[in-house]
C-alpha cells in the first residue's frame, strides 16, 4: 500500500531519483516526479488524462527533457502509461484493476506477515506497537479534516503495514508489495475521502496488531484479508465515474 516497502530487491526506479538527490538535473527531476505524482494520486490529473509535454513543461515549471525523465518514472511506477506514437497518458483506473490489485496484495502480504510472525522478536514487536500509535494518532487527526490530514494518515498505514511484514526473509515479496501498495493508493483515498460504506478502519487495525502480537497466524492473516478486501468492497459503492476519467 506509495517506495512504500523498504526491499533489498532492485526497484523499478532509484532512490536517488525519487528522493531529488544527487545533482540539480536529477533534484529537478525528483521534484517533477514528485509534484505529478501527487496529482495523479489526487486525481487532478485525472485517470485517462493525455499529458502534453509541451504543455505540462510550463505547469510544473520545466524543461521538457526533465519533464519526459520524470514522466518515464512514473511508467515504471505504472501511474503513467507510455504509447508508441500518441505519447503519455494517466494509466486507467478500474475495478476489475483493482480486484487484480487486492488479490494479488492479500496473497502476498498473508505470506509476508506469516514469515514476519515466524521470524519476529522482541524488536519487530516494538517496531509493530509504535507504527500502530502513530496510525492512531493520525486517524483521529483524519476525523473531520480528511483534505488536511490524509497525506499524514497515508504515510502512517504505509509504515504500519510496513511493519507487519518488517521480518519476512523475502526481499522480493517485499518488493512487490511494495508496488501494489503504491498502485492501490489512488483508490485507497477515494475510499477513505468518501466512505462509501461503515467502517471502523481503526478497528481493523486494531485487530491485526492483537493477532500479530499473539502470534496467532491464522486469525492475523484471516483479519488482514478481510481489511485490505474491506477497501475494494468500499470502491464497488463508488460511482463509476468518480475512478473512470
Amino acid at each position: 500500500m506509495d517506495h512504500p516497502i523498504e526491499s533489498a530487491a532492485p526497484g523499478p526506479v532509484t532512490a536517488e531519483f525519487r528522493s531529488g538527490n544527487g545533482g540539480s538535473g536529477k533534484t529537478l527531476v525528483g521534484t517533477a516526479y514528485r509534484s505529478l505524482r501527487r496529482d495523479i494520486i489526487e486525481g487532478r490529473l485525472a485517470p485517462g488524462t493525455k499529458l502534453r509535454v509541451e504543455h505540462l513543461k510550463d505547469a510544473y515549471g520545466v524543461g521538457a527533457g526533465t519533464l519526459r525523465e520524470a514522466l518515464a518514472l512514473l511508467v515504471s511506477d505504472a501511474l503513467v502509461v507510455a504509447q508508441d506514437q500518441r505519447g503519455f497518458h494517466v494509466k486507467p483506473m478500474s475495478l476489475a484493476d483493482f480486484h487484480d490489485i487486492t488479490q494479488t496484495r492479500i496473497l502476498l502480504e498473508c505470506e509476508a506477515l506469516r514469515q514476519s510472525m515466524q521470524n519476529g522478536d522482541d524488536v519487530w514487536e516494538s517496531r509493530l506497537v509504535a507504527a500502530f500509535h502513530r496510525l492512531d494518532r493520525a486517524e483521529k487527526r483524519l476525523d473531520g479534516q480528511q483534505d488536511d490530514h490524509f497525506d499524514e494518515w497515508e504515510e502512517r498505514n504505509r509504515e504500519f503495514h510496513q511493519a507487519l511484514i518488517s521480518a519476512c526473509t523475502s526481499a522480493w515479496v517485499r518488493h512487490f508489495l511494495g508496488i501494489l501498495y503504491q498502485q492501490a493508493e489512488r483508490y485507497r483515498r477515494l475510499a477513505i475521502m468518501h466512505k462509501p460504506i461503515p467502517r471502523d478502519v481503526h478497528r481493523e487495525h486494531q485487530a491485526i496488531l492483537d493477532a500479530a502480537l499473539a502470534h496467532d497466524a491464522d486469525t492475523a492473516c484471516k483479519v488482514l484479508s478481510e481489511h485490505i478486501g474491506m477497501t475494494y468492497e468500499a470502491m464497488k459503492h463508488l460511482p463509476a465515474e468518480m475512478f473512470s476519467g
